[in-house]
């Protein structure tokens, strides 16, 4: 090689090298305007969050948030806070021990993004879940204040849950907020001082009427007791708690056996980068994700969930909107709702606790448009047991995503250790209670008598593969001969 190419070689590999130098300047500048340029983040004008509430004396920077008191202070801050870092000068979040048992050492969960509140908050998300962003369309269409406070005045729930302690062990609760329905009781004092924290969890008792229980009313099936059947008419008297998801993620990643950061980043680019500070908050343990929550209903006497001697008769359902609404025949999910529903309300006339859990998780957790998509796919391709979770598995990549490993967490709640009767075939939500430490003594399969002719196909595979029966098991290969109804079969 000639020295004038060697030359000219060690010339570019120099440039290249002042190049990248130059590049990781660059770089190193953006990556520390970021973390610690407050005037990024923050608008000129601030109000300083003295002693704030869930904080301990430290000599790390005075809370400076963005202040609504301020003249010509906006609802946002002046500019937009993309994410934020862990240690970044100004942020300083209010303490959340997840797992004490003591509510106001665990301190309240914190996720508003208000500039009184985007510094101090301890959690990523949004109160309400899917709903934030119905509530951020308000906002923008000017028909909801962004800075409103709730009233939460008489909104208390009317029965006490009493306190179990199962809230204390952080292995055990780790998809809601034990003391979700108590906000506003144990950080009433940190509402009233500008804090933005919200319930997760709200109790209510109601009168129900479901046009079943009034056919059994009429039969001669059931009877009106005055408590829980109440009267002629077949109204029921049922206790209600709605629960939004609020994610403990160390607790859920082990649960579902991932690694943490494994979990936050797929999170974040499943999401579509919707929630960065998945990312960039790693010291952030607690998330409320944009997803459905659950429903309980309680039929008898609430406080005797948790007194093993007391029998319970439980039914866990997820939601199954074309057949639980509008009595769709393709599947068994209304009728087992409401068999279990029957059963349970006889368990509590019995002097027992009969509790239904109606989580949303639409199509096996795959959505409504998948599972419209699979149903095509199977009356086009000839609807048969043998090919029936081929066909999901096609369309969605998996065959099912409820991962029941967190349904357990509400049965921790409500402290639940023992259930008598399990009105549930599904091998996934048994094992799911098990593992949980709970025990299930009997398994109450759906009546033949029960299913429509065209879930048939439902029914089988599902047996086949591991769901629990007390009949006789298909065969693989006579799965092929349980079919479901063609179109061409219907008339138009």
């Amino acid at each position: 090689m000639s020295e004038s190419v060697l030359s000219q070689i060690l010339i570019s590999l120099a440039d290249l090298k002042a190049s990248q130098q130059l590049l990781a300047d660059k770089v190193d500048k953006i990556q520390a305007d970021a973390v610690s340029s407050k005037d990024d983040l923050l608008p000129h004008k601030v109000a300083h969050y003295h002693n704030s509430p869930g904080h301990s004396d430290s000599d790390v920077d005075t809370i400076v948030s963005p202040s609504f008191e301020a003249e010509h202070a906006g609802i946002y801050t002046e500019k937009p806070v993309i994410t934020t870092y862990e240690g970044q000068k100004g942020v300083r979040p209010s303490k959340m021990n997840w797992g004490e048992a003591d509510p106001k050492a665990r301190g309240p969960v914190v996720v508003s993004r208000l500039p009184n509140s985007i510094n101090v908050r301890n959690a990523i998300g949004a109160y309400g879940g899917p709903y934030s962003i119905y509530r951020a369309l308000a906002i923008a269409m000017g028909d909801l204040p962004a800075d409103h406070k709730p009233n939460f005045d008489n909104t208390q729930p009317p029965i006490t849950i009493k306190q179990q302690p199962q809230w204390a062990d952080a292995s055990k609760i780790v998809s809601m907020d034990p003391f979700g329905h108590l906000t506003n009781h144990y950080y009433k004092s940190e509402i009233e001082k500008g804090l933005d924290v919200r319930p997760t969890i709200a109790i209510t008792r109601a009168h129900m009427i479901v046009p079943e229980v009034q056919a059994a009313l009429a039969s001669g099936e059931m009877k009106v007791d005055g408590k829980v059947i109440v009267n002629e008419s077949g109204e029921l008297n049922v206790h209600k708690a709605a629960v939004d998801p609020v994610w403990y993620l160390p607790g859920v990643a082990e649960r579902l056996k991932v690694d943490e950061d494994h979990l936050r980043r797929s999170l974040f680019e499943n999401t579509g980068g919707m929630y960065p500070e998945l990312i960039t908050r790693p010291d952030l343990k607690v998330f409320l994700p944009p997803i459905g929550g659950l429903t309980v209903y309680i039929f008898g006497n609430h406080e005797l969930l948790s007194d093993p001697s007391t029998r319970l008769t439980v039914r866990v359902h997820d939601e199954c909107n074309g057949s639980d609404v509008f009595g769709s025949d393709i599947c068994t999910c209304r009728p087992y709702l409401v068999y279990g529903m029957l059963e349970s309300i006889k368990e509590a006339q019995n002097g027992g606790v009969g509790l239904i859990i109606y989580f949303r998780k639409e199509g096996r957790a795959l959505g409504e448009v998948t599972k419209y998509l699979v149903y095509n796919a199977r009356k086009r391709e000839g609807d048969s047991a043998s090919k029936y979770f081929q066909r999901t598995q096609d369309v969605a990549g998996v065959k099912d995503m409820r991962f029941q490993a967190l349904m357990p967490d509400v049965f921790h709640w409500l402290g639940v250790t023992k259930i008598d009767r399990f009105m549930s075939m599904s091998n996934m939500k048994h094992d799911a209670l098990i593992e949980a430490g709970i025990k299930i003594l009997e398994r109450c399969p759906i009546p033949d008598d029960l299913i429509p002719p065209d879930s048939k196909v439902e029914m089988d595979a599902k047996i086949a593969a591991g769901y629990f029966t007390t009949g006789r098991i298909p065969r693989e290969e006579e799965l092929c001969h349980t079919v479901g109804r063609g179109w061409d079969e219907f008339q138009h």
